[in-house]
């Protein structure tokens, strides 16, 4: 009974090890990323995924998503856009909804980009409410809903972390004469 206990214990220090070994490679690489030496960041965002880490599964298919220290491919970007998803880490999710939504590694599909979306914007991700909202306004997905349409919008423009940006995107857009950002402005008014 004895050497049971010593195994189970043995395997929860190695388990916790590994998670903090995971932590540990994860912020080395963002800190890399976030400095621009993607090359660098590669590996160690890797290793921290291939541990299951969430976030660096994310960052990681960011790399694969825009060429970032690694050779664009698409299929790899959607591979662990899934994996860091399946986590419910609301950025994944955003990002594999975008696969769906363009069809990058997959097969095109709205309404799974859609339901990804949703699964995010609850989790207040700005991003995600944006296309929520573009979703109902123009019905890609989802029954086209101008009410719901005007509520995940709002919601967007007055996320607390990215609302900023996303409505300066929707003013630059609409300036360039960009028609569907110019009736989201209009929506935003009423």
């Amino acid at each position: 009974m004895r050497k049971v206990m010593m195994i189970m214990l043995a395997l929860m220090l190695s388990v916790v090890a590994s998670a903090q070994n995971a932590e540990k490679l994860y912020k080395e690489g963002k800190e890399l990323y976030d400095a621009k030496k993607y090359s660098a960041a590669v590996p160690k965002l890797k290793a921290a995924a291939e541990k299951g880490h969430k976030k660096a599964q994310y960052r990681l298919g960011l790399c694969y998503d825009k060429g970032k220290g690694v050779t664009e491919n698409d299929d790899l970007a959607f591979q662990w856009y899934s994996k860091s998803a399946a986590q419910d880490y609301a950025k994944g999710q955003y990002q594999l909804g975008m696969c769906y939504k363009n069809g990058e590694g997959v097969k095109e599909d709205r309404k799974k980009a859609f339901d990804l979306f949703m699964k995010a914007a609850k989790q207040e991700n700005g991003d995600a409410q944006y296309q929520l909202g573009k979703a109902y306004l123009k019905g890609k997905g989802v029954a086209a809903d101008e009410a719901k349409a005007k509520i995940w919008l709002k919601r967007a423009v007055k996320n607390e972390k990215d609302g900023d940006d996303i409505m300066k995107k929707i003013k630059k857009d609409a300036a360039e004469g960009d028609k569907d950002a110019i009736k989201i402005m209009d929506l935003l008014k009423k």
